[in-house]
């Protein structure tokens, strides 16, 4: 049965969390029931699948990385949307890009909508860089791996992104000639990307 003390120790984790998942209630040895009462009440919503807030949480521009995160924690943020994450594009991606492992099972995310590329090995597991946003860890590509990952799946984003993430991680200072190569290397788009980073120097 739950109490009230634990209907509050809920309501004060999701403020200073700002998204909560079933299984974090269940860490914190609060019965699911508690959870469920306070969205009936209306003193917590339900973000997407799975993920809920309190109703004044206000989103940030990178909010729905970290319910991404929140329920699919092995998956990586990549292309578009690690481009924007690092400010390394205008563009604003409607759908959330992210990186699993080639035998993982697609994540049942209802809310925000994905775009999901496949790698193994060193490809996954390289270049990653860990953020806390809004109380969650996300997994994102450094921006040198970002713009690697470009050229490697240029056919998804288009050549004409992969180029101006090379340019303007070079010019922005985001990593250096030797990062870029490096994980070209590791992506196996050195030799494409070899043009293009000579114009650069």
């Amino acid at each position: 049965m739950a109490t009230a003390p634990q209907a509050e120790w809920l309501l004060r984790y999701a403020r200073d969390r700002g998204l909560v998942r079933p299984r974090d209630v269940e860490r914190l040895r609060i019965p699911r029931t508690t959870l469920k009462r306070l969205v009936d009440e209306g003193q917590l919503i339900r973000r997407s699948r799975g993920v809920y807030t309190v109703p004044e949480y206000e989103p940030t521009e990178h909010t729905d990385l970290a319910a991404v995160a929140k329920r699919a924690p092995k998956a990586v943020i990549c292309l578009l949307s690690a481009l924007r994450f690092h400010e390394l594009t205008t563009q604003n991606p409607f759908e959330v890009w992210i990186m699993i492992d080639r035998t993982a099972w697609r994540p049942r995310i209802e809310h925000p909508p994905l775009r999901i590329v496949r790698a193994s090995g060193a490809a996954l597991r390289e270049g990653i860089d860990f953020h806390r946003i809004e109380g969650v860890l996300v997994r994102v590509t450094h921006p040198a791996k970002t713009a690697a990952d470009c050229f490697k799946y240029r056919s998804k984003v288009g050549t004409d992104v992969a180029v101006e993430a090379l340019r303007d991680c070079w010019r922005q200072r985001k990593a250096t000639m030797d990062e870029i190569h490096r994980y070209a290397k590791i992506d196996r788009v050195a030799n494409v990307m070899r043009p293009y980073m000579e114009s650069l120097v």
